[in-house]
């Protein structure tokens, strides 16, 4: 197939564009390459996908639009998986209109292009954070979550809602994922495992929130990748039993889906720690603090409907995982070369 991934240079986006080149699709990767974290990371993403012959970069802004239509015309996608985005819930305290311009204005943008355009199927990135207040546990698809508690969680929920009014009004079949705590080799410095890994090497204090009682469920990379795949290949349909009396959230009788995708087995902040410790064969110095801003406790994800519609088992034991980003680390950053000097 000829696939559009946005967010090409990001973390999750280069890993599915490797997935996906390598099983012979022709894959074109957009980002605007910002830095919102280290361009350096981005590029040196983008430089494991340059030797496949199927691949094509372009540095685009989804923000604009025309831009956007040049390329689906010129292109013909026939599958979009949409994973640009403004990400982190903390920033969007402090920089909130970089959150609607990204993640509602360039949202927008795409599903124009992808109604204008014909594309079979447009799946997109969600986030566990839409679950904001709730603490049913765990978390499901088909319950309500009308309250989100930081900015960022609201414009992915306003993602879910544009994306079925599309889906209702133009019959574009989408599919939202709700993604838990990824984590792995390549990851986001902003991410926790990345930053308490770097200080923890650099005998720095990592701060650790809610005094280490939240709880995340954690989710390897190529687990999530995996079921990206299974997501894109099986457009959306209509749930013929869906009912406005007693409305589902999770589907709908348009061609519209929502899943989590995540472990199914959240973990205590301070067992992740004690495992990086393991694998880094070093002690951290915690700076306990509380709670923050538009932060949730806990995670916990249901993935039934991702199991018994696309078959999704997440594999990866979280040592294993953790281990495989402090190797990518210490190598990417040449650790041990650095202290041998």
């Amino acid at each position: 197939m000829k696939i559009l991934v946005t967010g090409a240079a990001g973390f999750i986006g280069s890993k599915l564009c490797l997935r996906l080149l390598d099983r012979g699709d022709e894959v074109v990767g957009i980002d605007n390459l910002n830095d919102y974290y280290d361009v350096n990371l981005k590029l040196a993403r983008l430089e494991l996908l340059r030797g496949y012959e199927g691949f094509t970069f372009i540095k685009l802004d989804i923000v604009d639009r025309e831009a956007l239509h040049l390329l689906f015309t010129k292109e013909k996608f026939q599958r979009v998986m949409h994973l640009a985005a403004q990400a982190g819930v903390r920033y969007s305290l402090v920089n909130p209109y970089a959150y609607i311009e990204s993640n509602v204005t360039g949202f927008i943008n795409i599903l124009e292009a992808c109604r204008q355009h014909q594309v079979e199927h447009l799946a997109y990135a969600s986030s566990s954070s839409v679950y904001g207040a709730n603490t049913k546990m765990p978390f499901s698809v088909h319950d309500n979550i009308d309250h989100p508690v930081s900015l960022y969680a609201a414009t992915k929920k306003a993602n879910e809602l544009m994306a079925h009014s599309y889906s209702h009004l133009f019959n574009l079949p989408t599919t939202g994922l709700r993604f838990f705590t990824v984590y792995g080799p390549w990851g986001r410095p902003d991410m926790s495992l990345f930053m308490f890994t770097r200080n923890i090497l650099e005998g720095k204090p990592i701060d650790v929130f809610n005094y280490g009682n939240h709880r995340r469920d954690f989710t390897y990379i190529d687990d999530i990748v995996e079921g990206v795949i299974r997501v894109i290949d099986q457009p959306a349909q209509g749930n013929e039993l869906w009912s406005g009396d007693n409305p589902d959230p999770g589907t709908s009788r348009a061609p519209y889906r929502v899943y989590n995708i995540g472990s199914n087995h959240p973990v205590n902040l301070l067992t992740f720690i004690e495992t990086l410790e393991k694998c880094l064969g070093k002690k951290a110095i915690k700076n306990l603090l509380p709670l923050q801003d538009g932060d949730v406790p806990d995670t916990y994800a249901d993935v039934a409907d991702l199991v018994d519609d696309l078959g999704y088992r997440p594999a990866t034991l979280l040592e294993d995982g953790i281990n495989n980003f402090v190797l990518w680390f210490k190598d990417f950053y040449r650790i041990d070369k650095w202290r041998r000097t």
